[in-house]
């Protein structure tokens, strides 16, 4: 058996591009993509793809340069998940919801050669460019010169605004790509096909590298886990910056779907594509659910049938479960990260347990679960002794994985790979138990990390900004209770004493400098002033008092925390220097989270 050597007929490096080839044969005449007014079918997706991977040819794209896209949930999006490898190169889709630093950052940092921007966001872009000239263009010690990458706007399909930021536009690249072009053959299914930033729970976001085998593979667990059968209608409500939709941006080509694709999460429109479309699936936060729930008479549309909705990002409130099932979704919990190509583990339902109450029903559903079949192993272990905890559901330790679908690695950093990678297995930083029958569930997250909306927020990055400002002595970030986000961040301050005259603060004057300086979604809503944080003896903050006093806080809601800044939106510090924002950084809180 030793001597039956591979061959290109017993063996092909796997990838997802080949989903996309598939589908166009299958599924040739299916509907491929729905976005307003404009309809694609899977032969029409697939030539546009061949098309722009031709352009992005004669760009000068080489094999493993980073593009980038700053866009929403539209065909271009989705299109360059399979055009951008097709041309060898490999996809970075950013983060809508960041500002232009941190965009800036990720500008530098992956070396993108080219840079596809949505009109809408075209400003923060602009932004962001002005400050990779500005404030990376130059050499130090560590980095050679900024090369700028190439522009691309992307007009929207549906009413063309004809915005200009670069030389060139999206489907113009593709009107002048070769029909007939012949995509990259991919020989190492190591070969990285994406790469993803995280954000928020460090102060400065890492590169996460994905393989080509650890997308297909990761692709086909979730459609099994998920029981996903042919011919879904997907709504597209969960960011395709999400870890590339959790990879059901290759997965619906896998199972000849239609991606229904939106711009915006708002309840109206979720709604409407749902009613008109037929939608089967979607995937989301559970802070949609409750924008689904909150929503007004006329916004609302009947389901007249069952919804499948996958969630994950933030552990679901049972109660919430219980409301959104109500309404005919039909919810399955998933837990993942981005180093795991999305969900890792999903709450596999079991027969047994629809004989219990609905009450009990959403506890269990609540729980993290089991591993998709891309893993070899998952365990909650003590990091000192790597000894797995008992399974009682009470014994905590940390959630470790190994398996198919972990990252390749962090770009251009040895050391954190390192340490991610620990004795074998990878180390997640949540902290967890295993119940008696396998499923784990998430008691506390390690490092602080707030997880608002679906969004990882770190408590040290708000509080470096918080120290920034010129009145601040102390500041300690924690999460804090949110009906609506599920968690929010909480400060906790000291203040310089005998402050005088224009120095004078308050928590509306906290919350506009942290405005100034961070993404909206984390800000804090609420600040609370002490004359001293509690410490240990060492000095160190006691951060599970602040933990237990913030959740004794009343809840404050949108129009609250809006009113309580209105008063000082037009501050302006005599020291530490406030300017009025830029308008494309005033967005409506709910949306910019979505």
């Amino acid at each position: 058996m030793d001597r039956l050597p591979k061959c290109q007929a017993n063996y092909s490096a796997l990838t997802p591009l080949t989903f996309l080839k598939r589908a166009s044969m299958v599924y040739a005449n299916r509907t491929s993509i729905i976005y307003g007014h404009v309809n694609f079918t899977w032969q029409q997706t697939y030539d546009r793809c061949r098309r722009l991977a031709s352009s992005l040819k004669s760009l000068n794209i080489v094999k493993n340069n980073v593009v980038s896209v700053l866009a929403p949930n539209i065909p271009a999006t989705y299109e360059m998940h399979f055009a951008v490898p097709m041309a060898g190169a490999v996809l970075n889709t950013i983060n809508t919801r960041l500002d232009a630093n941190t965009i800036a950052t990720i500008l530098k940092h992956s070396e993108a050669k080219i840079f596809f921007v949505d009109y809408q966001y075209v400003p923060l872009a602009r932004e962001a460019l002005r400050l990779l000239v500005a404030e990376f263009g130059k050499p130090d010690d560590h980095s050679k010169e900024i090369s700028m990458p190439l522009v691309i706007v992307i007009d929207d399909l549906n009413s063309p605004t004809g915005v200009r930021l670069g030389e060139l536009e999206y489907e113009q690249l593709i009107y002048q790509g070769n029909p007939g072009y012949l995509p990259e053959e991919i020989e190492d299914e190591w070969d990285p096909i994406a790469l993803n930033y995280t954000s928020g729970t460090t102060s400065s976001p890492k590169g996460v590298v994905y393989s080509h085998r650890g997308a297909y593979l990761s692709t086909l667990s979730l459609i099994l886990g998920w029981e996903m059968g042919s011919e879904p209608v997907y709504l597209w409500s969960l960011p395709m910056f999400h870890c590339n939709g959790w990879t059901f941006t290759w997965g619906i080509a896998a199972r000849g779907g239609t991606n229904v694709c939106i711009r915006n999460t708002t309840a109206q429109e979720m709604y409407t594509n749902i009613a008109l479309h037929k939608v089967t699936h979607m995937c989301c936060a559970p802070i949609v659910f409750t924008i689904l729930l909150d929503a007004k008479p006329h916004e609302r549309r009947k389901l007249t049938a069952p919804v499948e909705i996958l969630t994950g990002g933030a552990p679901p409130p049972a109660a919430l479960l219980e409301k959104i099932e109500g309404l005919g979704f039909h919810v399955v919990h998933a837990y993942g990260l981005t180093e795991a190509t999305g969900p890792a583990l999903v709450c596999e339902w079991q027969a047994r347990w629809n004989k219990l109450s609905l009450n009990d029903q959403a506890n269990l559903k609540a729980r993290q679960g089991i591993s998709v079949l891309t893993l070899e192993d998952v365990d909650v272990k003590d990091l000192e002794t790597m000894e797995s905890v008992p399974r009682d559901g009470k014994s905590m330790g940390e959630i470790v994985l190994r398996g198919s679908s972990i990252m390749k690695g962090y770009l251009k950093d040895e050391m954190a790979t390192a340490k991610a990678f620990h004795k074998g297995w990878f180390v997640t930083g949540d902290v967890g138990v295993i119940h008696p029958d396998g499923y784990l569930e998430i008691k506390d997250r390690s490092k602080d990390v707030i997880i608002s909306g679906g969004e990882n927020i770190s408590s040290v990055e708000v509080e470096s900004v918080l120290y920034k400002h010129p009145c601040v002595v102390e500041a300690s970030v924690v999460a804090m209770p949110h009906t609506k986000w599920g968690e929010t961040p909480c400060a906790f301050v000291t203040l310089k004493k005998n402050l005088k005259g224009n120095l004078e603060v308050n928590e509306a004057d906290i919350i506009q400098h942290c405005r100034k300086n961070l993404p909206a979604f984390m800000v804090p809503k609420k600040v609370e002033f002490m004359e001293e944080l509690p410490k240990t003896s060492t000095g160190k903050v006691q951060k599970f008092q602040l933990r237990a006093l913030a959740k004794t806080f009343p809840d404050v809601s949108e129009k609250d925390y809006n009113r309580s800044t209105q008063k000082s939106e037009q501050v302006n510090w005599v020291r530490g220097g406030y300017n009025n924002r830029e308008p494309q950084q005033e967005q409506i809180l709910a949306l910019s989270r979505m």
